[in-house]
C-alpha cells in the first residue's frame, strides 16, 4: 500500500470521527502509529493531547469520556506500548465509559519472526472491549473506511458504553500526504448512526415493580447513575423513604430525605436493627460502604435494582428484579403509584433526625482536631469547592472518606473510577476531566495512588488546566490499617506486606515535574491552597494509626448522638 493511500485511510478515520462528534485525541509518541498520529494532528477540529506514557494516555482519554460521555481516541504504537493501555481499557469497560482505542501493529509478514516491537495484539484486551476489529488498510476497500470509523463510535457509545479496539496494520513508508478522501454522507453526519430509545416504564412493568415495592418501611439507595436528584427526591417525598446517597450519585443534596451519614448510622447496631426495611430500591451502582451492603444483604427486604443498561450490580444476589431503564423515569412513574402512609411519617422522621444528629457529631469531632485528618480533608474539600467544580476521587480510603463524611451540598460533580476499583490512573483521569471543563477540577488521592500515577505530572504544567491534586500522604497503604491484617500480623511483617512505607516527598516529586506544590498543616491552609488554582499539588500529611483513631472517634460520637435519640 502506498504512503499516500495509507495517509488517506488515516485522514478518513479522523474526519469520520469528527462527524461522529469526537473532539479529543490522545497520542503517545511512536513510529509505527505515524500515519494516524499525523492525521489526528492535522485535523484542527480535534484537540490533540500528547503524553509520553501510554498508561497515562489511556486514563487521560478515559477521563475525557467520563466527563463528557463522548469517547476520545487514544493511539499508541505497537508492542508493549499497546499493552500499557490495558488497565484503562478494563476500567472503561467496567465503569461504562466510551473509549476508542487504536493500536498500531506490524504487518503479518513481520509477525512471528522476531521483528522488534512486535507482540500478538489480536484480542489483546480480551472481553474487556465492546468490539474488536483488526484492520489492514491494504486489504480494506476505501468504501469501507468511513463505516469502520463510524461503527467504532457507535459500538463505544452503545448500551452499555465502553471501549472498542481497532488494531491497525501500518507498513513502511509511514509518512505520506493524503489524497482525496472517500466521500462521506452529504449532510455531514457520520456514516452510521445508532438510534436508541430508552422507553419509559410500561403499565405491566410498573404493576410488577410497584407490587414488589409495596411497603411502608422502604429505603432508596442511590449510587452513580441514579438519575436526576429531582426525580429521586420526588419519589422519596411521595413515599416517605430516606435516600441513602453516595457522593457520585448527584442525589446527596440538602433535602429532607437525604441521608449522607448512612455508614456511620448503620454501624450503630440498635439503630441498624431497628431500621430494617421491608423494601429497598437500589438505583445505579452500589456505594462503597461495606457496612451498607451487609445491612442490605441481611435485611430480608424485597429489593429492586434499576440501572440504565440493566447492568447486574448485585454481588449479594438479593435483587428480586433487575430493571433496565432510565432510573429518573422510573422514579417519576413510581412516585405516581406508591402512596405515603401515616406510618411512613415516623419512619421518615427517624431517619431525618438521625442524619441531623450524625452530621452535628461529625462537625463536633472534627472541630476538636486542629491537625489535618483524612475525614476532615474529605469533608472540608467537599464543602468548600466552588459551585460547578468537579471532584475526582480515588478508590481505597479517599472514596470511602468522602462517602462516609461529606455533608450534602449542591453544585459539585463527583466522579470516581469505581468500575474495577483500582487506584492506578486516578491523576491521569483527573487530567482528562480537567481538559473538558473550564470550571476548576480537583482530585483527591492517597499517596500510593499518587505514586502509581506519577507520570501524569509529565507536561501537566503546560496543559492549561485548572486542576488541583490533593494528596493525603500517610506514607503507605492506609486502608490496610482498618483490616484484620493490621491486628493479626506483627508490626514489622504488616509494614513489609501492607503498610509499604516509602520515602518519597510528594511536594518535591511534583516540583521536579515543574508543577506548583505545597504542603498544608490544617484545613484552613487547605482552603487557601484551593483558591490558588491549578495546576498544582497540595499535600496533607497524616499518620496511619492516628487516622484509624479519628475514624473510631467519629463513629463513637455518632453512636452517642444516636443513643440520645433512641
Amino acid at each position: 500500500m502506498s504512503a499516500t493511500a495509507q495517509a488517506t485511510f488515516a485522514a478518513t478515520l479522523a474526519d469520520e470521527w469528527v462527524r461522529a462528534g469526537l473532539r479529543h485525541a490522545v497520542v503517545s509518541p511512536g513510529s509505527r502509529s505515524t500515519p494516524l498520529a499525523v492525521a489526528l494532528a492535522a485535523d484542527d477540529r480535534l484537540r490533540l493531547h500528547v503524553h509520553h506514557d501510554e498508561r497515562v494516555a489511556g486514563f487521560l482519554a478515559l477521563g475525557i469520556g467520563k466527563a463528557t460521555g463522548v469517547p476520545a481516541v487514544v493511539l499508541t504504537t505497537s508492542g508493549t506500548a499497546s499493552v500499557e493501555l490495558h488497565p484503562a481499557v478494563v476500567e472503561a469497560s467496567q465503569s461504562g465509559v466510551p473509549l476508542v482505542v487504536c493500536t498500531a501493529d506490524r504487518p503479518p509478514e513481520l509477525q512471528g519472526v522476531g521483528a522488534p516491537q512486535t507482540v500478538d495484539q489480536v484480542h489483546l484486551y480480551g472481553r474487556a472491549v465492546r468490539w474488536f476489529c483488526p484492520v489492514d488498510p491494504a486489504g480494506a476497500a476505501a468504501s469501507t473506511w468511513r463505516s469502520l470509523a463510524a461503527r467504532a463510535v457507535a459500538e463505544a457509545t452503545g448500551a452499555p458504553p465502553g471501549p472498542v479496539h481497532l488494531d491497525l496494520v501500518f507498513r513502511e513508508p509511514l509518512v505520506g500526504e493524503p489524497g482525496p478522501l472517500p466521500p462521506g454522507r452529504p449532510d455531514g453526519r457520520p456514516w452510521h448512526r445508532t438510534v436508541r430509545s430508552v422507553a419509559g416504564p410500561d403499565d405491566a412493568g410498573l404493576d410488577e415493580i410497584t407490587g414488589l415495592l409495596a411497603g411502608e418501611r422502604g429505603v432508596i439507595v442511590a449510587g452513580a447513575g441514579s438519575g436526576g436528584p429531582g426525580e429521586v427526591h420526588a419519589l422519596a417525598a411521595a413515599t416517605g423513604w430516606p435516600v441513602l446517597a453516595d457522593p457520585t450519585s448527584a442525589c446527596r443534596v440538602p433535602a429532607p430525605a437525604t441521608v449522607a451519614a448512612f455508614d456511620a448510622l448503620l454501624r450503630h447496631r440498635p439503630f441498624a436493627e431497628g431500621r430494617r426495611p421491608e423494601v429497598v430500591l437500589r438505583l445505579g451502582r452500589p456505594p462503597a460502604s461495606r457496612v451498607l451492603s451487609e445491612w442490605l444483604a441481611g435485611s430480608a427486604a424485597r429489593q429492586v435494582l434499576i440501572e440504565r443498561h440493566g447492568e447486574w450490580f448485585d454481588p449479594d444476589r438479593t435483587a428480586a428484579a433487575v430493571v433496565a431503564g432510565d432510573p429518573g423515569a422510573w422514579c417519576s412513574a413510581l412516585a405516581r403509584r406508591l402512596a405515603r402512609s401515616r406510618a411512613a411519617e415516623g419512619w421518615a422522621g427517624s431517619w431525618n433526625a438521625a442524619e441531623a444528629a450524625a452530621q452535628a457529631a461529625m462537625d463536633h469531632v472534627l472541630a476538636r482536631h486542629r491537625e489535618v485528618t483524612e475525614p476532615g480533608v474529605a469533608r472540608r474539600l467537599a464543602a468548600t469547592l466552588p459551585a460547578g467544580a468537579t471532584l475526582v476521587v480515588s478508590s481505597s480510603m479517599p472514596v470511602r472518606d468522602l462517602e462516609w463524611y461529606a455533608a450534602p451540598r449542591t453544585g459539585l460533580r463527583t466522579l470516581s473510577n469505581r468500575g474495577a476499583n483500582g487506584i492506578d490512573g486516578v491523576t491521569s483521569t483527573a487530567v482528562g476531566v480537567a481538559l473538558t471543563t473550564p470550571a476548576p477540577a480537583t482530585a483527591l488521592v492517597g499517596d500510593v495512588a499518587f505514586l502509581h500515577d506519577a507520570n501524569a505530572l509529565l507536561g501537566l504544567a503546560g496543559r492549561g488546566v485548572d486542576l488541583t491534586v490533593v494528596v493525603v500522604d500517610n506514607r503507605g497503604g492506609g486502608i490496610f490499617s482498618f483490616l484484620p491484617q493490621a491486628r493479626a500480623l506483627a508490626g514489622e511483617r504488616f509494614e513489609l506486606l501492607f503498610g509499604t512505607p516509602h520515602e518519597v516527598d510528594a511536594v518535591e516529586l511534583a516540583a521536579a515535574h515543574g508543577v506548583a506544590a505545597r504542603a498544608v498543616d490544617d484545613l484552613d491552609d487547605l482552603e487557601v491552597a484551593l483558591r490558588a488554582g491549578g495546576p498544582q499539588v497540595v499535600v496533607a500529611t497524616t499518620e496511619r494509626p492516628a487516622n484509624v483513631a479519628v475514624h473510631d472517634e467519629i463513629h463513637a460520637e455518632v453512636a452517642a448522638a444516636v443513643d440520645r435519640l433512641v
